[in-house]
């Protein structure tokens, strides 16, 4: 099993540091969300709190990750990032495959792609991409992406994104993996249909336990059961030893985590004390593993 760090809605000025340290006590990647804006009111729930409330607020830091990302790769060597999740269906994917095969460049291809729909309709529209029919124009988005960033000289004809030939150079050296997020069954066939992965939101180890084994039944119709596939999860009720070994036995490959939320510290907490849950967690947990 694999561990990854969150840096979710923490200070700015941090993530760099926190990157280094993540590197140094042997996490293998680190995680960073997207949200695009804060806007007053929304017109949906959002899809993984009981009430459907959103739990950060206007003054919440939210770095661009694909920026976050080039930065934090500047300052390390060997971890890996990805996003957790952007929200495709409000973004252009032909210029989205420019800024990926960018950050992929410069990190030394140590980049992947966690995708999503997205659930705001003020997002979508207020970025000039429509809410209705998101599913199918995130289908052709994804299509788009693989086919730009595999390289060569492509052209797209669809539904949604239409272009003649182009190439972006450089390409990619290594593939950059993408792995879906969402829970709901047609989020789930996506991930089992094109994903290397599947990226999930907060769940407890019931929900997620179930959710894996129908991953595994979509992928095996998809006819990918044997293909490598990776779980990223954020279990809201299994922590320890104990229960990353819990994880691991029904199929997650990947643990997404916040150490310092353990200690008792929110987001605002000094860069010190979370450099130090980190040290801690790679003690007690990455190294008996």
């Amino acid at each position: 099993m694999k561990f990854t760090l969150s840096v979710a809605m923490n200070p700015l000025d941090q993530l760099t540091e926190l990157a280094v340290t993540a590197e140094e006590c042997g996490f293998a990647s680190v995680a960073l969300p997207d949200s695009l804006f804060y806007s007053e009111t929304v017109s949906a729930d959002y899809p993984y709190t009981p009430d459907g409330a959103r739990f950060w607020n206007e003054e919440t830091p939210w770095a661009d990750p694909l920026v976050a990302s080039a930065a934090m790769g500047a300052a390390t060597s060997r971890i890996r990032f990805y996003t957790s999740v952007l929200k495709l269906g409000s973004r252009n994917p032909v210029l989205l495959a420019r800024q990926v095969g960018s950050v992929a460049a410069l990190t030394g291809d140590r980049f992947g792609l966690g995708l999503g729909v997205g659930w705001s309709p003020e997002e979508f529209e207020w970025c000039g991409a429509p809410y209705a029919n998101r599913g199918k124009r995130v289908d052709e988005a994804i299509e788009v992406l693989r086919l730009i960033l595999d390289g060569g000289m492509v052209e797209y004809h669809g539904e949604f994104f239409d272009f003649d030939k182009l190439r972006m150079s450089p390409a990619p050296r290594s593939r950059v993996p993408f792995f879906v997020g969402g829970h709901t069954e047609v989020a789930l066939r996506r991930a089992a249909r094109v994903g290397d992965g599947w990226a999930s939101a907060m769940m407890k180890f019931d929900d997620l336990r179930s959710t894996i084994d129908r991953l595994r039944s979509l992928r095996a119709e998809a006819g990918r059961g044997a293909d490598p596939f990776e779980i990223q999860a954020v279990c809201i009720d299994r922590f320890g030893l104990d229960g990353y070994r819990e994880q691991a036995e029904i199929g997650v490959t990947d643990v997404i985590t916040m150490p310092w939320v353990f200690d008792g510290l929110g987001f605002d907490a000094d860069l010190r004390s979370k450099k130090d849950s980190i040290r801690k967690f790679a003690d007690e947990i990455i190294a008996r593993f």
